[in-house]
């Protein structure tokens, strides 16, 4: 029955993620940034608020500080939180 349910929702979620992969712009579409207000300003205006020359690095800590340090917050806590379960216990390394 867990195989079945796992089945389930791994299908499930390769639907949605197909369903998000069609609704992405075209690659290399000129006219891309027409509605995308955000986008642009960060573009345009990049340099000027940030001070870096790079535009990832400008909006990822920059713009999006935040943001970033609480994905970062996230997968650390995840990665501990997996290596807990997987730790073996100290019975289990004398046995």
């Amino acid at each position: 029955m867990r195989k079945i349910i796992a089945i389930i929702c791994t299908l499930t979620i390769i639907g949605v993620l197909l369903i998000g992969i069609t609704s992405l712009p075209q690659f290399g579409d000129e006219n891309i940034l027409k509605d995308r207000p955000l986008a642009n300003k960060y573009i345009k205006d990049g340099l000027k608020d940030t001070g870096s020359t790079n535009i990832v690095t400008g909006i990822i800590l920059d713009y999006r500080a935040f943001d970033t340090f609480a994905e970062a917050t996230v997968l650390f806590t995840g990665i501990i939180c997996v290596m807990l379960l997987l730790k073996k216990g100290d019975e289990e390394l004398d046995g």
